[in-house]
């Protein structure tokens, strides 16, 4: 397996960045807190549950999980959770044309970031044969805009007093949230549930079998499944929170629908784990994207983090990461502020204040190495009126590559500090270790910082005044 790779060497800059020395005399402190990690994980992996002293704040369940479910698959495919969620997926594809999921935060973010990166652009345009036969996916239940929900009910046919007629018309939900008590998911539900209703011709038995819930051991959602009498309930596992839940139900259930490669994806962070388990701190991607990052923040006050992804592809990708560290490393007055850029196309609007603005940022590049499809030429025309033919054996490729060196070379220049970080592809394997790799790193960086990354009080506390608003007890 190709594994990412990592460079930091334009944010070793004279007065405005950092020098190697500082980053390695971090190092035996990563060590000691990377080593802490692997002690719980070890434990957890042997069915040790950690002390409650322990929990806070390493409850990082999400750790051990990839292996957790490969090894569960080996043992027992058929009954195993990866198992269950393969078969579910393919009944799904056979059933329906178009799947809405239904989930706000971590609970649709990394399914939504799978999506664009690992399925084929427009994936939702083409036709059931160019889908392999695999359904449309939307996203609601992630807002309370009106226009929008109503967009897509009448999308889906909710204003036709008739049950579908073809395949086409069929669709199904995946619903994700733990407690089932987040508003906009749970208000999204019943609203859709409405809506399956009608286009199953008021048949119980249909509606059951196209509702597939994510959701905790108990709670409302549960409670709302039991009801419905849903023939699969996938879970939350206990101590994993929404953001660090792309690689359990949360986001294996969509991604298979997909037909995404679910193993492909656990392998790719299972391998990650690996190397952050077993590689020096000088080598180690995680401690060293650590590193760097924390250190530019608090000696150079980089308290913006940009993520500059250079593929429209990973933008999801890049949402997916601004929420996990906006709400692990966000409090006491402490985090860095996240933003994903995406260029080429974001050079011709923020990038003026990145290059000449505040000296509060850190440019971190996600690059992709590989491409899905052939090069595509600029090509030639006899008349040249645009006077591209000097460049018409160059391809979208090349003109990437000037981009990306070019804008590095700018900021290097202005003693702006930047780093890269490759993806061999934009397939399952390297999302794996994406997302494995930046969950491990931010909670490292929380520990060093003296915060539990677990916790969100903020965002709880929007939570009760909006339903105390709404009259709700």
């Amino acid at each position: 397996m190709k594994m990412l790779r990592f460079d930091p060497s334009a944010a070793f800059l004279d007065g405005t960045g950092l020098t190697r020395s500082d980053v390695q005399k971090l190092e035996p402190q990563l060590e000691k807190l990377r080593d802490e990690m692997v002690d719980i994980d070890l434990r957890m992996l042997a069915g040790e549950l950690p002390t409650p002293a322990e929990k806070q704040p390493l409850d990082a369940a999400f750790f051990p999980l990839p292996e957790k479910l490969l090894n569960e698959y080996q043992v027992d495919r058929r009954k195993s959770e990866l198992g269950r969620i393969v078969e579910t997926a393919k009944r799904l594809q056979a059933e329906v044309d178009r799947v809405v999921v239904l989930g706000i935060g971590g609970s649709y973010m990394g399914a939504r970031a799978l999506m664009d990166a690992c399925c084929q652009p427009y994936f939702n345009e083409l036709s059931r044969g160019d889908r392999g036969s695999k359904p449309r996916m939307v996203f609601e239940g992630n807002n309370v805009d009106n226009d929008a929900s109503q967009g897509l009910l009448y999308l889906l046919g909710a204003n036709r007093d008739r049950a579908a007629e073809t395949l086409d018309e069929r669709w199904g939900i995946i619903v994700i949230s733990k407690s089932g008590g987040t508003l906009e998911t749970a208000a999204a539900f019943r609203q859709y549930v409405r809506a399956l209703e009608k286009n199953c011709g008021g048949d119980q038995a249909l509606v059951r079998q196209r509702i597939v819930p994510v959701t905790g051991e108990s709670g409302k959602l549960f409670n709302f499944a039991r009801e419905i009498g849903c023939p699969e309930i996938f879970p939350v596992p206990d101590g994993v929170g929404g953001r660090f839940s792309v690689l359990s139900a949360v986001g294996l259930v969509p991604a298979a629908v997909l037909g995404l490669n679910v193993f492909a994806l656990l392998d790719g962070a299972a391998a990650m784990n690996e190397h952050f388990r077993s590689t020096p701190a000088s080598e180690n991607l995680v401690l060293q994207y650590t590193a760097v990052n924390h250190l530019l923040e608090q000696r150079r006050g980089a308290h913006v983090r940009l993520l500059s992804v250079w593929s429209k592809a990973l933008e999801a990708a890049g949402m997916w990461y601004d929420q996990l560290l906006a709400e692990s490393l966000g409090k006491h007055l402490k985090g860095a502020l996240p933003l994903t850029t995406v260029n080429t196309r974001d050079l011709h609007s923020r990038h003026q204040q990145h290059q000449e603005g505040r000296r509060d940022k850190v440019v971190n590049n996600l690059i992709v190495d590989g491409y899905r499809f052939d090069h595509l030429p600029v090509g030639s025309r006899i008349t040249d009126p645009d006077t591209l033919n000097e460049i018409a054996d160059k391809t979208l490729p090349d003109i990437m590559s000037a981009a990306i060196a070019g804008t590095n070379q700018a900021l290097r220049d202005d003693g702006r500090p930047t780093t890269n970080l490759h993806l061999p592809q934009a397939d399952e394997a390297s999302l794996g270790q994406y997302f494995q790799m930046l969950m491990l790193a931010t909670v490292i960086e929380g520990r060093l910082l003296g915060l539990n990354p677990y916790g969100q009080p903020g965002v709880e506390a929007y939570k009760k005044n909006m339903n105390r608003l709404l009259g709700r007890k």
